[in-house]
């Protein structure tokens, strides 16, 4: 199941369109894998936007999937790193790449109930309203 909470009237952000778009297809892309692996159980994607104190707005998208231990959220960002069988370890750290190069943060934590909250930050853009 496909869930979005898209808030209304956020500011707006300075990026490149494109590679905003890219990180933002890698994670989903990575989230449908993830689900893909699961033998049993309900499968939900989350993908929600919000505002990121008061200098900033976030996307979150969070997948009720198999889940990563403490050592694969360390190094989750990593070049090389990957925790599928046929991953490159490249896909998230282009998103840190790009990410970083837009002044935001990107970050992934353990899911409450199972799977992974992934989620990133960027400032909004000098001149854009509150």
């Amino acid at each position: 199941m496909l869930r979005t909470e898209l808030a209304s009237g956020l500011p707006s952000v300075h990026g490149d369109r494109i590679q905003l778009q890219q990180v933002v297809l890698n994670l989903i892309l990575n989230a449908v894998e993830a689900m893909g692996t699961q033998p049993d159980g309900e499968r939900e994607l989350l993908i929600a936007t919000g505002k990121d104190g008061a200098k900033g707005v976030s996307v979150a998208v969070r997948v009720s999937g198999p889940g990563l231990g403490p050592q694969d959220l360390e190094h989750l960002f990593d070049a090389f790193y990957s925790t599928k069988p046929s991953g490159m370890g490249m896909g998230l750290a282009i998103c840190r790449s790009i990410i970083d190069a837009h002044g935001g943060q990107i970050f992934a934590a353990a899911n409450v109930s199972r799977g992974v909250d992934f989620r990133f930050t960027l400032p909004t853009r000098p001149d854009a309203a509150s």
